[in-house]
């Protein structure tokens, strides 16, 4: 008998939100026309939300600071930064720390040195790179949203299918039609910072401006009910740089970090020498061969791709189906941590992860399997 896979298509928002929607979100959805399909050029498109907010945020794709006139980002920055551990910057904002001497027993949980995940600073949340429910795929992809994604979110909802999709703040600047389409969907909003930088370079309160403007980013385009003003409680930070300043910081705004087990490389093929596609295809398999031997019986895991471009999409959608032959739950990352309430606003919520083990056996007797 084939295995059965829970693919999350059950009360993924609550009536509340649903009684909420109008003619105009709902054309933010996937039979939207206006929206470019992959293969297609991404043209930029005026929209009136963005257009009249764009000065209450950082340069898009700059890295971030605190604006001079925003009151309200320095009151909440003055009420984290007692919390903030005193550990100074490291190397780049393009990564570069050839320049830095730093410990060898990592004082500061760096995890790019030593894949550190549990703080060693007081008060700072363990970091999430697992799944606790066995045989669990924690399902997520980074960097949108992509101005050609339609496809592959056409094709997660065809398999009724909800991810976690990590947004770079100036991503949603620039696409905010493709922001609000994942949240049409039904997938689990999360933060990428504004710039796509290395976090742990930048002073402490540019690394909170980095996260405070793209939680807010999402926040700002309530004019089309994107996520009816969802504010954000997760954030991945980008090449997983991250210490015990910048969780503290991430902490301090409601964000818990999310990190990855198994990394599929795929961002990197077209962009490092000597990555190809059958590299990632490799890194995929590993994870796939992992789980055909027992490793997840126990405890489940999380592997890190991307909506990065057609490849990476494209290959996800290859990949998905031996997913499923091997997972019996594909969930996002708050039904797997059962959040069910992944915004900081009361009005959307999501399965537990009890609901969706409900909602399984449900579906196999409806099959027949059961």
């Amino acid at each position: 008998m084939l295995p059965a896979v829970l693919t999350l298509g059950v009360v993924a928002f609550s009536t509340s939100r649903v009684a909420a929607q109008d003619s105009t979100e709902s054309t933010l959805g996937a039979a939207d026309p206006s929206l470019p399909g992959p293969g297609k050029p991404c043209e930029p498109y005026y929209y009136a939300p963005i257009a009249s907010a764009i000065a209450s945020f950082p340069p898009i794709w700059g890295a971030a600071t605190i604006l001079p006139e925003d009151n309200n980002a320095m009151a909440k920055w003055a009420s984290i930064q007692p919390n903030v551990p005193d550990i100074a910057p490291k190397g780049t904002l393009q990564g570069d720390f050839t320049a830095l001497n730093y410990p060898a027993d990592d004082p500061d949980c760096w995890w790019t040195s030593t894949k550190c995940n549990n703080p060693k600073a007081p008060n700072v949340p363990v970091d999430v790179s697992i799944m606790n429910e066995p045989r669990t795929l924690g399902y997520g992809f980074d960097d949108g949203p992509n101005c050609s994604h339609n496809a592959f979110y056409d094709y997660l909802l065809s398999q009724n299918q909800k991810a976690t999709m990590f947004f770079i703040g100036s991503n949603v600047m620039d696409w905010p039609l493709e922001a609000a389409r994942a949240v049409t969907d039904g997938h689990e909003i999360c933060v990428h910072s504004w710039s796509h930088h290395y976090m742990t370079a930048f002073e402490s309160a540019d690394a909170f401006a980095e996260l405070y403007y793209s939680s807010y980013s999402l926040l700002s385009m309530q004019a089309v009910k994107i996520a009816t003003g969802v504010t954000p409680t997760c954030w991945r930070p980008p090449f997983g740089d991250v210490d015990d300043r910048i969780r503290a910081i991430a902490n301090g705004l409601g964000l818990r970090t999310v990190l990855w087990t198994y990394d599929s490389q795929d961002w990197q093929v077209g962009s490092t020498a000597g990555v190809t596609a059958e590299a990632v295809d490799r890194e995929y398999d590993i994870m796939i061969d992992d789980a055909k031997k027992g490793m997840f019986d126990n405890v489940g895991t999380m592997i890190l791709a991307h909506e990065l471009n057609d490849f990476t999409m494209a290959e996800a959608i290859k990949y998905y189906p031996m997913l499923k032959a091997v997972f019996k739950y594909i969930v996002p990352v708050a039904v797997g941590l059962n959040v069910t309430h992944p915004y900081v606003e009361d009005n959307y919520t999501m399965p537990s992860f009890v609901q969706c083990q409900s909602y399984n056996i449900l579906k196999l007797r409806l099959d027949g399997l059961l």
